[in-house]
């Protein structure tokens, strides 16, 4: 076998297969189906101060190659992830990283340090995507200012590895990321999902109930793979790729770009196992072309 582990700043992956988060629950659901242990880690779905609903259905919708949602970061709160899911996953022989949300900068900063005092937890992931509802629901993460802001708050209570995952949407992601860079970021995890909407011609009425929503597999893979390079040629921290990764072809192509680890998201929803097979598949990719750490291909591209 090829060395498959790689560091995202102090965080150590035994391989750079990570599942997305919001697409893989809080991994014991996905336990009948694979062995947890064999992947690089799980992000957990997306965890608020408070407790959230979620936006009204319909809030999911197929596309061509693709789908959308419009869950709205339906969780229960971080208090109830302390007390009832983190004990139940807390042994789980990976890495288990959360990702956090919020509305304004101080839940931000109140969520991070409840999850920082959690020993298992070594690092979390920091959607910037979110509205920012003190500046009129725009997210924090489509301004470098807003991005600034709300990564220099948390790296100043959050003491473990800040991974920060990117809005796509936006006119230059190179700047966005310099900006988590330079406020303390650890890692950029990127991309979060396009904005997008689905119409039902019959009805004359859009598919979600919130009309627009994020847009998610096969087809956001190209502009996933540009950014993600971009993004790797800008910045000196490690860079996390996703979007549309649905095979081991997918997640090499992002580790070409530049990504250090991959995530695996919508596939998820298709192939339970697929975060496995990709581990397998990086290590027969390395074996067939004579690499012995996964290591010398991150960046590789030759252009």
């Amino acid at each position: 076998m090829a060395a498959l582990n790689v560091n995202i700043g102090e965080l150590k992956l035994k391989n750079p297969v990570l599942t997305a988060s919001g697409t893989f629950g809080y991994g014991e659901e996905f336990a009948d189906f694979m062995d947890l242990t064999r992947i690089g880690g799980i992000i957990v779905k997306g965890t608020t101060l408070h407790c959230r609903e979620g936006n009204p259905y319909p809030r999911m919708a197929e596309t061509p190659s693709g789908m959308l949602n419009a869950v709205g970061l339906q969780n229960k709160g971080v208090h109830y992830f302390v007390n009832h899911i983190y004990p139940r996953i807390k042994d789980i022989d990976t890495n288990i990283i959360v990702n956090v949300s919020g509305s304004t900068v101080a839940d931000y900063v109140e969520t991070a340090s409840i999850i920082n005092e959690l020993v298992n937890i070594p690092a979390i992931e920091l959607n910037i995507s979110c509205p920012n509802v003190k500046q009129g629901g725009m997210a924090f993460g489509v301004t470098a200012k807003g991005a600034g802001e709300v990564v220099k708050a948390v790296r100043a209570a959050y003491r473990k590895t800040l991974i920060v995952k990117l809005s796509p949407n936006v006119t230059d992601i190179t700047e966005i990321a310099r900006a988590a860079e330079c406020a303390g970021a650890d890692s950029v995890s990127l991309i979060n999902t396009l904005l997008g909407m689905a119409i039902d011609a019959e009805r004359r009425r859009p598919m979600l109930s919130t009309v627009t929503g994020g847009l998610s597999g096969p087809a956001v893979k190209p502009i996933a793979l540009r950014m993600v390079w971009q993004v790797a040629r800008a910045v000196k921290i490690p860079v996390i790729g996703l979007g549309g990764i649905m095979s081991v072809r997918d997640a090499v192509e992002f580790l070409l770009a530049g990504a250090t680890a991959v995530e695996i998201g919508t596939a998820n929803f298709i192939d339970p196992t697929v975060s496995v097979k990709t581990v397998a598949g990086i290590d027969d990719y390395l074996t067939r072309h004579g690499y012995a750490s996964v290591k010398e291909i991150i960046g590789a591209l030759e252009v």
